[in-house]
C-alpha cells in the first residue's frame, strides 16, 4: 500500500473559550441579615475562625488581591482559561445584607476597584437610603436588588420585614433606583426573585415595569437548608410563562442551573459550592489566604460551561 492510501487519524480540533464579557466572583462577606427569609441559603455552619473576614479590612484586601491576581484575564496558569476567556473581573457583593457592614462596605468597595475589580452588590434594599447610595453608586457597574413580591403579607411570610415590622417601600425604592441612575448612567440595576411556594402563583409584571430593570433574574428556590417553600416543576415553569413579556431581560434559573455555576467565595475566606441534590449544605475548601487561590480552587468543582450559559443571549452572543 502506497503511503498517499494510508489513513491517518485526524486530531480533533480543540474549541475555543467561551467568552464572557466580565467573570463574577461572589463574595459573601456576611451571614448577617436584617431580613429572616425562610428560604435563605445564606447559612455557613462551618466556622472555622469566630470572625467574619471583612472585620479586618487588611486581611479583606489581602483576600481581594488574591483571587484578581489568580483570575485576572492575563493569568493564563488558570485552568479555566481553557474553557473560557474574560475581559475585566467582577466582584460581587452578597451576604446576608452586605449594607448592614455600613463604612466598612464602602472601604471593601474602594478596595476591590482600586486593586483592579469591577464591583456589584446585591441587597436587599432596605439600607440603601439616598446618603448611602450618593457614596456607593459611583463604584457600582450593577446594583442587584432582591424583590419576591409587591405585597405586604407575601413578603410578610417570607420573612422579608426587619424586626421592627418594617417592610420595603416600592415608592422608595423606584425613588432611590432614580437617583442611582442620576449619579451614575452607566449602572445596570438588576432583580433578583426566588421563585417560591408563597409567590408562585403571584404576577410581578406590574413590579418589573415600575423598577425598569436591565435584567431580572428569576430563580427556583433552592433547597440547600430548608425545602419548606420548594416548588414544583410545573409550578416554576408556570411562573416563568405568566412573565413570558419580559423574556428579553429574563435570565431564568433551575436548582440544577445553579450547581456548580457560580465562583462562590464564604464569610470566611473560603470557596464554597452547592452539595449534590438531597444531600443540603455545602462543600469548602480550605482558606484562600492559606494555601492560596489557586490550591483553594483545586478543590472546588465548577461548570464553565454553566457559569457562561448564564450571559449568553438567544442569538448566540455574550451578554
Amino acid at each position: 500500500m502506497s503511503k498517499d492510501n494510508l489513513i491517518f487519524p485526524i486530531c480533533p480540533v480543540k474549541a475555543a473559550p467561551a467568552h464572557v464579557d466580565a467573570l463574577t466572583i461572589n463574595w459573601h462577606v456576611t451571614e448577617a441579615c436584617n431580613y429572616r427569609c425562610q428560604y435563605c441559603y445564606a447559612k455557613w455552619t462551618e466556622h472555622p475562625c469566630p470572625r467574619e473576614l471583612f472585620q479586618e479590612l487588611e486581611r479583606s484586601q489581602q483576600l481581594l488581591t488574591e483571587l484578581f491576581r489568580y483570575f485576572q484575564p492575563t493569568n493564563t496558569s488558570n485552568p479555566l482559561c481553557d474553557a473560557l476567556s474574560w475581559r475585566t473581573l467582577r466582584l460581587n457583593l452578597a451576604g446576608g445584607e452586605p449594607s448592614i457592614l455600613g463604612e466598612r462596605l464602602l472601604d471593601i468597595t474602594r478596595a476591590a476597584r482600586q486593586i483592579g475589580f469591577e464591583v456589584s452588590l446585591i441587597s436587599n434594599a432596605s439600607k440603601l437610603a439616598s446618603d448611602v447610595i450618593k457614596q456607593l453608586a459611583p463604584q457600582l457597574t450593577c446594583l442587584g436588588i432582591s424583590l419576591d413580591s409587591a405585597h405586604s403579607e407575601t413578603n410578610l411570610a417570607i420573612g422579608r420585614v426587619e424586626r421592627s415590622g418594617r417592610q420595603l417601600s416600592l415608592n422608595e425604592l423606584t425613588a432611590n433606583l432614580d437617583f442611582a441612575r442620576q449619579i451614575n448612567p452607566a449602572l445596570k440595576i438588576k432583580l433578583n426573585t426566588v421563585v417560591n411556594a408563597l409567590n408562585v402563583d403571584e404576577d410581578l409584571s406590574g413590579l418589573i415595569t415600575r423598577v425598569r430593570p436591565e435584567r431580572w433574574k428569576v430563580l427556583r428556590m433552592l433547597p440547600v437548608v430548608d425545602d419548606t417553600l420548594a416548588v414544583t416543576d410545573e409550578a416554576f415553569a408556570a411562573f416563568v410563562e405568566r412573565h413570558s413579556a419580559f423574556q428579553s431581560i429574563q435570565c431564568v434559573e433551575d436548582n440544577s442551573d445553579m450547581c456548580e455555576s457560580y465562583l462562590m467565595v464564604d464569610p470566611y475566606g473560603r470557596f464554597f459550592q452547592n452539595q449534590p441534590a438531597g444531600v443540603g449544605g455545602y462543600l469548602y475548601s480550605q482558606s484562600i489566604l492559606s494555601i492560596g487561590a489557586a490550591a483553594a480552587f483545586s478543590e472546588m468543582r465548577f461548570s464553565p460551561v454553566g457559569f457562561s450559559s448564564r450571559y449568553v443571549t438567544a442569538a448566540g452572543e455574550a451578554s
